[in-house]
Parts: structure tokens; C-alpha cells; sequence
């Protein structure tokens, strides 16, 4: 019998992800693919936490190229996240899984603010915890909002969800010659400046010797694979073993 590696994870996935094709919005056929990935690892026992971004929607960044204060667009692209995290968390329950969506910005109607110990339990309960809003604060990204929230629930890897299957020395959809890293360390993706997540997230979890996995969120099976340890995108981590 198989053996979990993994038991508790925080997966993250992009705004961008959820639109599928599309450049904009939700596509309802990724939400339910989605559900039916993270479905099949919570059967198996697994605690599943979520960080969802909204580039799907709004991106503040690129609003303050266009002259929008940058403080201002963070705090839109924040509540992006609210909306696909509810999107999610609707999609997951009629699957019949409980699911709590909690959010660093208050709304009371909408999703419980971000307690930790009350996160951890609903972990420990078997429940999906979405986390939305980031980390409450511009200038900072889902990519690190991931990172914090993982160690503060106690995950033990970010599973970082992409539209290719690992990192490249270049972007693959672009750069037919890009090649693949099946490894890599926290330095190296600093030194390159590898798109895997920002530096302030990289920083964090070498800070913390936390593992990353970067994986095809479009792969079916795919959470189940790396839950059991198998060798599946690219993995970054210190030099000490994760």
C-alpha cells in the first residue's frame, strides 16, 4: 500500500489558472476539474489548504503601470481573490466536501476573517480551507500570501500550480528550446530570476527550508502523484533534504 509523503499542503493556484483559455474570468470547466483533483486527495486523508489569486480579474500591478495607485490596485486585486475563493468554495460543496474560505480582509458575510488556530482545526477536521485577500497588505503577492499561510497552518510543502510542468530557463509557450530543471535550489532561483513564485515568497521559505513544488495544474492526477512523493514538476528546496 502507498504511503502519503505529504499530509497537509497548501496549494496555490493562480487567477490566471481559473480563466483556462479564457483571458478574463472563470471558467466553470476549471473550477469543476479542479474540485475533482483536490476531491481526490481528500478522500485519501489528506488536509488541503488553498491560496487563490485573482489575475483573473484584476491585476494591481499592471494597474499601477497604468498609472493607478499602486496601494489601491492591490487592494482590488485583493478582493478579486475573494471572488474566486467563493467561486471555489461553491464548486467543492456541491461536490459534498466542507470547505471555510477565510479572509485576511474583513467581510462577515461573505467568509470568516483568518484565525490561525481556528484554520488548523478546520484542517485537522477534514475541511479545505480557502484562503482569500492575500495577505491583507499591497506590495505583497498571493505567491508570498501562500508561503506565510503555509507555515503558519503548519503545511508541509506549497504546491504551486502553473500552466506548464515545472520551471524552464525560459517560458516554454515561447521558447521552444526552454529547458527543464527537475531541481532546484532557493539560490539559484534568486540568482536566475526564475519565475517560479516572487523573491519575497522564494525568501520566506528559505528563510525556512519550506519545499516548493511547481507543477501542471492541467495534468489530471497530478495532486495525487506529488501527495505520494512522486518525482512530478520541479522541486525547490535547500540544500538539506525536505
Amino acid at each position: 500500500m502507498e504511503t502519503l509523503k505529504y499530509k497537509r499542503i497548501m496549494l496555490k493556484v493562480s487567477g490566471e489558472a481559473l480563466a483556462g483559455d479564457e483571458k478574463f474570468g472563470i471558467s466553470p470547466r476549471v473550477l469543476s476539474f479542479l474540485a475533482n483533483e483536490i476531491q481526490e486527495i481528500h478522500v485519501l486523508g489528506v488536509q488541503v489548504a488553498v491560496v487563490v489569486g485573482g489575475g483573473n480579474i484584476f491585476r494591481g500591478v499592471a494597474a499601477s503601470a497604468e498609472g493607478m495607485d499602486r496601494s489601491s490596485g492591490d487592494y482590488i486585486g485583493m478582493l478579486a481573490t475573494v471572488i474566486n475563493g467563493l467561486a471555489l468554495q461553491d464548486v467543492l460543496e456541491r461536490k459534498g466536501i466542507p470547505t471555510r474560505v477565510q479572509t485576511a480582509i474583513e467581510m462577515r458575510e461573505l467568509a470568516e476573517p483568518f484565525i490561525r488556530r481556528r484554520a488548523v482545526r478546520h484542517l485537522e477536521k477534514g475541511r479545505i480551507v480557502i484562503f482569500v485577500g492575500g495577505t491583507g497588505n499591497p506590495y505583497f503577492s498571493t505567491d508570498t500570501a501562500a508561503a506565510l499561510r503555509a507555515m503558519e497552518v503548519g503545511s508541509e510543502v506549497v504546491f504551486k500550480a502553473t500552466r506548464v510542468d515545472g520551471v524552464y530557463t525560459a517560458d516554454p509557450l515561447l521558447d521552444p528550446s526552454a529547458k527543464k530543471f527537475d531541481e532546484l535550489s532557493y539560490i539559484e532561483v534568486l540568482n536566475r530570476q526564475l519565475k517560479v513564485m516572487d523573491s519575497t515568497a522564494i525568501s520566506l521559505c528559505m528563510d525556512n527550508l519550506f519545499p516548493i513544488v511547481v507543477f501542471n495544474l492541467r495534468q489530471p492526477g497530478v495532486l495525487r502523484q506529488l501527495v505520494f512523493g512522486e518525482k512530478v514538476g520541479t522541486i525547490v528546496r535547500g540544500s538539506e533534504k525536505c
